[in-house]
C-alpha cells in the first residue's frame, strides 16, 4: 500500500483531508504544493490532478480529488484504520445520512462563502502583485473556467454584495451548528467524524480570526467547546503543526506520526 498526498498548507480543504490520514495513523507521502507559485497549475500537476486543484490523494496509482470525496475513500479502503475515538463515518445507515447531510451542508452552504472573504483579503494582494500581461499568461494555464474567474473577480476585489451575502450565510451556519451542538456532543451525533472534521477545516477553527463580529467565544457556546474538544486531538494538532511548509518537496509520514526525509 502506498499513499501520497499533494496539498498545500494545513488549512481550508488540505487541512480537511490531512486530519482523516492522520487519525487513521496511515503512512504516506507528503507532497507540498506551493500555491504561491501556482504549482498547482503546472504540468507536472495538471497531468496528476487535470483540474489544478488541491488536495488530491494517489493510492497506488488511483487518484481521487475533492475532499469530500477522499474522506469517504479513506473509510472505505482503510476500514480497520481509526482512532480510538471509532469510525469516523457512522456504522448505520441513519448516521451516514446524518454525516453526510452536513457534509453537504458545509460543501454547499459554508465553503465557498468563507473562502470568498479569504480570496478577498489574501488572492487579491497576490493577484494585484502580478502584473498585467503576466497575470493573463498564469491564467491561461488555469484549466477550470470558474476558478479562473475566481481568479479575475479576486485581482479587483470581490463586490461589497456579494461579501455581505456572504457573510450572511456564515451566520446562519454558525446559529445553525451551534443548535445542532446543543443537541450532541459532535455534528452528526455523539460520535467525531468526517462531518465535524468538514466544517472545522472550513470554519470552525478559523472564525475567530477571520470574523471576530461574531463573536464565537462569547455567543456560542457549544460550538467552542466542540471547537476545544477537536483542537485537542493528537491527529488534529499533528495535522496542524507538521505541514506548514514554504519550499516544495517530499516528506513520508509513518503512522505514528513521525516524519522521515
Amino acid at each position: 500500500m502506498a499513499l501520497k498526498y499533494y496539498h498545500a498548507e494545513p488549512m481550508a480543504n488540505s487541512l480537511k483531508s490531512m486530519i482523516p490520514l492522520k487519525e487513521k495513523g496511515l503512512e504516506y507521502e507528503s507532497v507540498y504544493v506551493d500555491l504561491h507559485k501556482f504549482e498547482q497549475h503546472s504540468d507536472w500537476f495538471v497531468a496528476i490532478n487535470p483540474e489544478g486543484q488541491v488536495p488530491v490523494l494517489d493510492h497506488d496509482g488511483t487518484i481521487v480529488t475533492h475532499t469530500t470525496v477522499i474522506n469517504e475513500y479513506l473509510e472505505d479502503a482503510f476500514p480497520d484504520a481509526q482512532p480510538d475515538s471509532g469510525p469516523l463515518r457512522p456504522a448505520t445507515p441513519v448516521g451516514a445520512a446524518r454525516m453526510r447531510y452536513w457534509n453537504k451542508f458545509v460543501d454547499e452552504h459554508v465553503m465557498n462563502y468563507v473562502s470568498m472573504h479569504g480570496w478577498h483579503r489574501l488572492i487579491r494582494v497576490i493577484a494585484g502583485s502580478i502584473e498585467d500581461g503576466k497575470f493573463e499568461e498564469l491564467m491561461s494555464h488555469v484549466p477550470l473556467p470558474d476558478q479562473r474567474k475566481k481568479w479575475m473577480t479576486a485581482r479587483s476585489g470581490f463586490e461589497q454584495k456579494d461579501l455581505d451575502y456572504a457573510l450572511e450565510k456564515i451566520g446562519y451556519a454558525l446559529d445553525k451548528v451551534e443548535a445542532q451542538l446543543g443537541k450532541t456532543a459532535y455534528l452528526a451525533g455523539d460520535s467525531y467524524g468526517l462531518a465535524d472534521i468538514n466544517f472545522y477545516a472550513h470554519c470552525g477553527l478559523s472564525v475567530n480570526r477571520m470574523f471576530p463580529q461574531f463573536e464565537v467565544d462569547g455567543n456560542y457556546p457549544n460550538l467552542v467547546r466542540w471547537r476545544e474538544a477537536i483542537s485537542d486531538r493528537p491527529a488534529v494538532r499533528a495535522a496542524l503543526a507538521s505541514e506548514d511548509r514554504t519550499q516544495p518537496g517530499l516528506r513520508t509520514w509513518s503512522g505514528d506520526g513521525r516524519e522521515h526525509s
